[in-house]
């Protein structure tokens, strides 16, 4: 019995079950639940765009790799680059014909791919000429290479340069002993290798980000989420692949709205840490900035309920601290606050009784989206929704799937774009003139430059708390982003920036990592 993998390649669609679509998280997830089959898991990204460069996924000992694109992290580009670690096959045919036994290492030479004759006679059938590319001064100046391409596939045939001519026909070029078998293979979603590399990272994805959905089990499965529309007033609007909106009301919206519109969720936290409640204002002092939005660019009790980290395994790991009010002395109360945890959806939700309403935009129209009279405030509801931005080389890399969003430019008054992509510092310029006149002083719009410095690389468990390095309302250092000093990786160091009614998490690179809305 072989010991090789097998995988059915299926043109334009998959490999296997890595289905072109598949979000980064799933795909990932999979690949590291069966380390037997998939040892080596080598992940490249760009430090400085993480979000514009592609991801990609090497997979050495298997010999294939796999390239998503930046912004939304879907799988583009399936590659098979040694023939001799998997069994392909198309149609229940071989590609190659492998060992029964797996004597080939991840750094053991390449396997000889199909000739020419088993691709155009068993395998595929005919087509149309492909494309030469001729050799490059850097390498082998006497060996070209031709792209021979099938709908939503490819194959790459090195050929000597000398045999090459415009004129000569394929086949019989191809057949010739000029023609190596292929050296590599592309999956990929196009009619041809040629016209699909033109917009291979951006053209519209027909599978769905979720394995889960492509396979269309028996099973149930909720419609996936596309984009988080942020329309101020505590109002989020998740705009699905196939069915109509959904609107998170924070306030309003109930546990039993959320299990009926989006599924049960992943897992369940329940709130527990309780080490940074003394960075909470007293009662008496939200009484006292009440009608204004204080000295600090986000209430702290906002800032410390705000999920940041999420799980290490199936659960999340929360850094929240339950409200300051009468309800934190029973324990029957505080035990019925939790998040919902959508790992494959890309967010959490905060559940705990209602406070105060959501800040709007102060150029919306507030009677848009007016607040239910009849709030009961002794009710479990939404309180705060978690977007995270599973941003490659941070902390909580692929403990959720990428969740896009977008700030409503009608709601917020702006004239430009800002969703997920955005850098941060755009961000902040663009939001501190929608706020600009709103704060109660000078100083509270000044305190939205400075922030909360957290690093999750301390302690036995990094996950499950985070450090303030610095105060809310201390220091200059605090004013620049990525300027920490502190020894190791830094991976888990971000810093926390606020504006009313929405919390940032950014990365040295002024990427947002996470966004909180409450």
């Amino acid at each position: 019995m072989s010991r090789f993998p097998s995988l059915q390649i299926h043109p334009g669609r998959s490999l296997g079950f890595l289905i072109l679509g598949a979000s980064l998280h799933d795909v990932l997830s999979r690949l590291k639940a069966q380390p037997h089959l998939y040892p080596t898991i080598d992940v490249s990204y760009s430090p400085t765009q993480p979000l514009v460069a592609p991801v990609i996924l090497n997979l050495p000992a298997n010999g294939f790799r796999l390239r998503f694109d930046g912004p939304d992290q879907r799988l583009r580009l399936i590659e098979i680059l040694d023939f001799g670690k998997t069994q392909l096959s198309y149609k229940n045919i071989d590609l190659v014909k492998l060992p029964e036994q797996n004597t080939t290492t991840a750094a053991g030479p390449s396997q000889h791919g199909p000739i020419f004759r088993h691709v155009y006679n068993r395998l595929m059938g005919p087509t149309f000429p492909g494309e030469y590319l001729a050799p490059e001064d850097t390498t082998d100046k006497h060996t070209g290479l031709y792209v021979l391409s099938y709908p939503g596939i490819a194959f790459t045939f090195p050929l000597q340069h000398s045999a090459w001519s415009p004129d000569a026909d394929f086949v019989s070029l191809l057949s010739s002993t000029a023609a190596a078998p292929a050296k590599s293979l592309a999956i990929f979603n196009g009619a041809s290798w040629h016209e699909a590399r033109k917009d291979l990272f951006t053209r519209p994805c027909p599978h769905p980000r979720s394995l889960a959905l492509s396979m269309k089990g028996k099973e149930y499965q909720p419609d996936e989420i596309e984009l988080a529309i942020i329309f101020g007033g505590g109002v989020v609007e998740l705009s699905r692949r196939s069915s109509s909106p959904f609107r998170i009301v924070l306030g309003e919206t109930t546990p039993q709205d959320l299990v009926a519109e989006l599924g049960p969720p992943d897992a369940i936290y329940r709130k527990n840490d309780h080490r940074l409640s003394i960075h909470k204002p007293r009662r008496r002092e939200q009484r006292a900035s009440h009608g204004s939005y204080g000295a600090s660019p986000a209430k702290s009790e906002d800032f410390l309920d705000t999920d940041h980290s999420s799980a290490h395994t199936t659960t999340d790991d929360s850094d929240a601290e339950e409200d300051t009010d009468q309800r934190d002395d029973d324990p029957s109360q505080s035990t019925a606050k939790c998040f919902y945890n959508y790992f494959h959806h890309g967010f959490d939700v905060f559940i705990s009784y209602p406070s105060g309403p959501s800040p709007h935009f102060p150029n919306s129209n507030a009677l848009a989206h007016p607040p239910t009279t009849n709030r009961a405030m002794d009710r479990l509801v939404a309180t705060k929704v978690i977007l995270h931005g599973n941003v490659p080389g941070s902390y909580p890399f692929n403990r959720h799937r990428r969740s896009q969003w977008m700030i409503d430019p009608d709601a917020a008054g702006t004239s430009n774009i800002l969703d997920s992509e955005t850098s941060f510092t755009t961000l902040s310029n663009e939001l501190r003139n929608v706020w600009k006149g709103t704060y109660g002083s000078n100083h509270a719009e000044k305190a939205t430059q400075n922030a909360i410095v957290l690093d999750r690389d301390w302690g036995d468990s990094p996950g499950s708390s985070y450090e303030v390095l610095e105060g809310w309302e201390d220091g200059e250092q605090t004013q620049k982003r990525g300027s920490s000093t502190q020894e190791g990786s830094g991976s888990g160091t971000t810093q926390i920036f606020g504006f009313p009614g929405m919390l940032f998490e950014v990365l040295k690179n002024d990427v947002v990592s996470c966004l909180t809305i409450y």
